[in-house]
């Protein structure tokens, strides 16, 4: 498997740059999901500019994780599972798994449901019907 470490000048410059990028703009990207969208939207539009301010203290936190879970991935050459499972054992691992699915399965259902939003915009069909659809 070749890692960005493998990609050298021989790729090609534009290979090379999107080898190192791919797992972060994958991580970046990550929370443009429907649910994230409508509710930045609906917190637009409550709140305007007001809690902008949030921004010079969120982006830097948010940076030093980007950066922390890249260098821990270069490093070790293990995702998160594998480094939790190596440092804390399985005791601590499966409940994260769990937490993990969870969180998921209900980001999955907030996202039908800002579909289903949007879609009653544009159609005019009351969601409630997209919605009733969808748990078939």
């Amino acid at each position: 498997m070749q890692t960005a470490h493998d990609v050298g000048p021989a790729a090609g410059p534009v290979r090379g740059f999107f080898s190192k990028l791919g797992p972060g703009l994958i991580t970046g990207a990550s929370d443009d999901d429907p649910s994230g969208i409508g509710t930045y939207s609906i917190a637009g539009a409550q709140f305007g500019y007001v809690p902008l301010w949030t921004a010079w203290f969120t982006f830097p936190l948010m940076g030093a994780i980007q950066l922390m879970c890249a260098r821990l991935g270069l490093i070790s050459e293990r995702g998160l599972g594998g480094l939790i499972r190596h440092h804390y054992g399985a005791r601590v691992l499966w409940p994260a798994c769990v937490l993990l699915v969870v969180a998921n399965v209900t980001n999955i259902g907030a996202d039908f449901g800002a579909m289903a939003a949007a879609t009653a915009m544009i159609t005019g069909i009351p969601a409630y019907y997209a919605l009733r659809y969808t748990r078939r």
